[in-house]
């Protein structure tokens, strides 16, 4: 298997092993084929010929057992594999003594119940912390967009700044609660919840077109959130609803102005 570049340097990892992807045997022993090797001068050698047979496999995952493992071990080696896709090796564990690994698994298992309590205070602090930003996030679209009924704006703001969710408000722009993301975090909602735009999806109409034909409703909603003018959720229906049955009904949306006029020439929806 030949040699690439490892993602971390063998003068930070100290030992390196590697899992080939392709059958190897042993240049020293002509065993095979090896499920570990090590790269000496571009040669392949097994565990026992590289003097490492007595150590033992600790897989990825446990990021406490395997510092601890490693720091009780008087030699350990990091255990890598070349991913394709990625043109690059990666970690998969690390090979440490025995007695070692037994000793940092003792050693993990007394302070489990102090890692466990502070995993439960982390939790907390974070659910607190998101608490306020999801209100700093609905004052801030009421503040904007002043019509936006108090519920609705708590949903939207309670749905953009979830955490690792990727959405606008945990963006860089969206964590400083600039007026762009939070905007568009409004936008997104008005597209799904007031408009035909998931049913001109599910009928297979392009994304960027479902987004034309009902971006004047958007606006038209938009517009009256930012003059102030609040509505009930129940108008909302009713006005969403019977928008769509007229839809329905006719075939076509020429009949609503704005972007929909535009539908009503190339016939109708999908």
């Amino acid at each position: 298997m030949a040699a690439a570049a490892l993602t971390t340097p063998v003068s930070r990892t100290g030992l390196l092993v590697v899992q080939p992807l392709r059958r190897k045997h042993c240049a020293g022993c002509r065993r095979g084929p090896v499920s570990m090797l090590v790269l000496e001068d571009s040669a392949p050698r097994c565990l026992d010929c590289a003097d490492l047979g007595h150590l033992v496999f600790l897989p990825r995952g446990d990021t406490a057992l395997t510092r601890r493992s490693r720091e009780e071990s008087g030699l350990s080696a990091v255990v890598v594999r070349f991913n394709r896709r990625k043109g690059r090796y990666e970690r998969q564990g690390v090979l440490v003594e025995e007695a070692a690994l037994a000793r940092a698994e003792e050693r993990c298992l007394a302070d489990a119940e102090a890692r466990r309590r502070r995993r439960a205070r982390d939790a907390r602090r974070r659910a607190a912390q998101d608490a306020r930003f999801a209100e700093a996030f609905a004052t801030e679209i009421r503040r904007l967009l002043p019509g936006c009924p108090e519920d609705r704006a708590h949903g939207i703001a309670a749905h953009a700044s979830l955490r690792g969710s990727g959405r606008v408000g945990r963006s860089a722009a969206g964590r400083v609660l600039s007026e762009g993301a939070v905007v568009s975090a409004v936008v997104a909602s008005v597209r799904h919840l007031d408009t035909h735009y998931d049913r001109l999806l599910m009928s297979g109409v392009p994304r960027h077109e479902a987004r034309r034909r009902i971006a004047a409703d958007v606006e038209a909603r938009m517009r009256t959130w930012r003059e102030g003018e609040e509505g009930t959720d129940g108008a909302e229906e009713t006005g969403r609803t019977g928008t769509t049955d007229r839809k329905d009904r006719t075939g076509t949306t020429g009949t609503t102005g704005g972007a929909d006029g535009a539908d009503g020439a190339d016939g109708a929806v999908p």
